[in-house]
């Protein structure tokens, strides 16, 4: 999903309400009941989840208001003034689907293009490394407080379990609405492990996958600095809206599980 989706569609809905309406109460009513059931149906058909939708709206209503700001110009100062008002409509309504489907085709090789993100992040824990990589290999629960992303949509950590030690064993992380499956590619106890992420079972969420994850793990005097790193992989643009909450989804996610660790170790 691109630019088309989350602009220019917007963009040709603002355009054609507005040329087909007349008071600007209606055409800002008209707009934010498209833009409300449009994300509900996705949400409802588990297209995509409830925090996809909520980010992606700032964005619809954007180039919903641009597109009808542009309508209304255009209605005012050209089609006012043709002698075939409704012929002229007409015709550029069904200009529109040729615009859309012309501009998806533009972009397309962009988003088929993989964009790679790695986040990481640390945490300084009151114990030992021998002691941090035992709590690490395996999650019984979580009893921290949950990041704000997480009332929203954001999948929630639940436990991780173990299978075996050693390279080529599997870890399976389980979560409120899904499930994602490791395999361990680095086994360094106790100061890195790093996995491959094989298989991720969620919800919507088509346009993003989880590549590799990686525990790094640095004595500091008598405690630990460990990090926790992600890499995610992504087709959703454009990037300079997108990349923002990616991020930070991933990162919620690491402060999450660090703090649960941190709860327990620096008691």
């Amino acid at each position: 999903m691109g630019p088309v989706m989350f602009l220019l569609v917007p963009f040709c809905a603002g355009f054609a309400i507005a040329m087909v309406t007349r008071r600007p109460n209606s055409d800002w009513a008209a707009m934010l009941l498209a833009a409300l059931v449009s994300l509900a149906f996705l949400v409802a058909s588990k297209f995509e989840g409830l925090l996809c939708a909520v980010l992606a709206f700032p964005l619809l209503i954007v180039g919903l208001w641009i597109g009808a700001a542009v309508g209304y110009l255009f209605r005012r100062h050209v089609v006012e003034r043709l002698r075939h008002q409704i012929t002229s409509t007409v015709a550029l309504f069904a200009l529109t689907p040729l615009l859309i489907l012309a501009g998806h085709r533009i972009e397309r090789p962009a988003l088929e293009a993989v964009r790679r993100e790695t986040v990481s992040n640390s945490v300084e824990l009151a114990a030992r490394p021998e002691a941090v990589w035992m709590s690490i290999q395996s999650i019984d629960g979580i009893n921290v407080r949950k990041p704000w992303l997480m009332h929203f949509g954001l999948p929630v950590p639940l436990r991780c379990t173990l299978a075996r030690k050693g390279v080529g064993a599997k870890r399976t992380c389980y979560f409120d609405n899904g499930f994602i499956e490791e395999t361990i590619t680095e086994w360094n106890p106790p100061y890195s492990m790093q996995l491959s992420i094989d298989r991720t079972n969620m919800p919507g969420r088509h346009w993003l996958g989880f590549e590799k994850a990686a525990y790094e793990l640095h004595q500091d005097g008598n405690g630990t600095l460990l990090t926790r790193t992600t890499t995610i992989t992504s087709h959703l643009y454009p990037v300079w809206y997108w990349r923002y909450f990616e991020r930070l989804g991933v990162a919620s996610e690491h402060d999450y599980i660090l703090r649960e660790l941190a709860q327990r170790l620096n008691q």
